[in-house]
């Protein structure tokens, strides 16, 4: 098989949806000797910071000695970047031939009455991967929810982390804050540790709170109360916290948010130090995160209002002095409106473009939306030739709304 083969027919899966449940994925690690009975696992689930908490984990325990897997959604330049092993891609090699394995499997069940998803497969895919490859420690993202998600296939987590919480994917999860929580929370099984930070939503928190005395698990806040910024930039912060300082180079006071929770967990695994901590802070990357890629390109794939909102804050503080052009393609199951109105405000222009996804809104539709927020309104249907021609006149590009959208541009 080879590597186009192989996602083509990964993709092909899509056309079984989403179907929350655990029948399909436990059928198929069956299959597969279930791997994920032998390797401890970190556990993220929240609405916003999943990414980068699982990320900076990672970095922090690749840095402790242990041979981490980490396995995130979505991707912005190649699929491989969602399985990884020691910050490495899993090799396209690799993908191909475990495909060919986990696809056997899949026919095998497909006999018995069940049809993976696609993201059922490539979360079994990654669980054997990493079985096989000898990992110490897994982080697992959450595709979507928790409870019923594929990666609640594993057996238990050393620790779970519920990042931000918020209104998403309503239509599947909830119509409320508390029943989303409740579903991210999904993954806190017996006797887990736990961590969430103090800037958590409060009716997501009590949820958070009711889940561990539930589960007779341990709760660990990291207390926002305690950080002390020391410099913040574009390109990063530098705060104390609990004594220590830290750098995170990614811009926000999100991402300080999210810093503390890993900090916090990583405080509960044996054998990480607060050097290895700040190392794996320091090195976390994260491409299409509000990421400058050029003095005057920032990108960012955050595509709800949570998202806009710490997008807003970072552009106010950092480049309130800047004539900003966006380019924005969005999904057409997001609230666009929320997103746009906290976003358009900020910007001197606008392109609005459509990612290469059967999901992706119109930009007929996104101007509609826009009018009342913006005066200078372009439409381009390919992101590149939109991202490419307004960077030949735009004082500072601001392309957002979408992780598709990010990946057409720069892939």
């Amino acid at each position: 098989m080879e590597y186009n083969e192989a996602l083509e027919y990964i993709h092909s899966l899509l056309k079984f949806g989403i179907k929350p449940g655990l029948e399909r994925i436990n059928a198929l690690l069956s299959e597969l000797g279930n791997p994920q009975n032998c390797m401890k696992f970190l556990h993220i689930a929240g609405t916003n910071g999943k990414g980068t908490t699982s990320t900076m984990l990672s970095e922090i325990l690749t840095d402790s000695g242990y041979r981490t897997g980490l396995f995130t959604s979505p991707y912005v330049f190649d699929f491989c970047e969602r399985i990884k092993i020691d910050s490495e891609n899993i090799s396209h090699a690799d993908l191909c031939a475990y495909t060919e394995r986990v696809k056997k499997a899949a026919e095998n069940i497909e006999k018995k009455g069940f049809e993976v998803t696609e993201f059922e497969f490539i979360t079994a895919l990654a669980l054997l991967y990493y079985k096989e490859k000898n990992c110490d420690y897994v982080v697992l993202e959450v595709g979507l929810g928790g409870r019923l998600d594929s990666t609640n296939a594993i057996p238990s987590a050393e620790v779970c982390v519920i990042t931000s919480v918020a209104l998403d994917h309503i239509n599947i999860l909830g119509n409320t804050v508390e029943e989303i929580a409740y579903e991210k929370c999904g993954i806190i099984k017996k006797n887990s540790k736990v961590v969430t930070t103090s800037l958590q939503n409060k009716k997501a928190f009590e949820v958070i709170k009711e889940s561990v005395e539930r589960t007779d698990s341990e709760l660990r806040v990291a207390d926002f109360g305690k950080v002390n910024i020391i410099d913040e930039s574009i390109k990063g912060t530098k705060f104390e916290y609990k004594g220590t300082i830290y750098k995170t180079p990614l811009a926000g006071i999100h991402q300080v948010e999210n810093t503390l929770g890993v900090i916090e967990a990583a405080r509960f695994i044996k054998g990480v130090n607060t050097d290895n901590i700040q190392r794996g802070i320091r090195r976390t990357v994260m491409h299409g995160r509000m990421e400058l890629v050029e003095e005057n390109v920032l990108i960012d794939g955050g595509h709800n209002e949570e998202c806009a909102l710490a997008l807003k804050a970072v552009i106010e503080k950092y480049l309130a002095d800047k004539k900003i052009t966006a380019v924005i393609g969005m999904m057409a199951d997001k609230d666009c409106e929320k997103y746009l109105a906290n976003i358009l405000p900020l910007c001197d222009g606008v392109v609005f473009t459509r990612p290469d996804n059967p999901r992706s809104e119109s930009p007929g539709k996104l101007t509609e939306i826009a009018k009342k927020y913006i005066k200078k309104i372009t439409l381009e249907n390919s992101p590149k030739i939109a991202y490419y021609r307004t960077k030949e006149y735009a004082d500072f590009v601001l392309v957002c709304g979408s992780f598709y959208l990010i990946s057409d541009v720069f892939s």
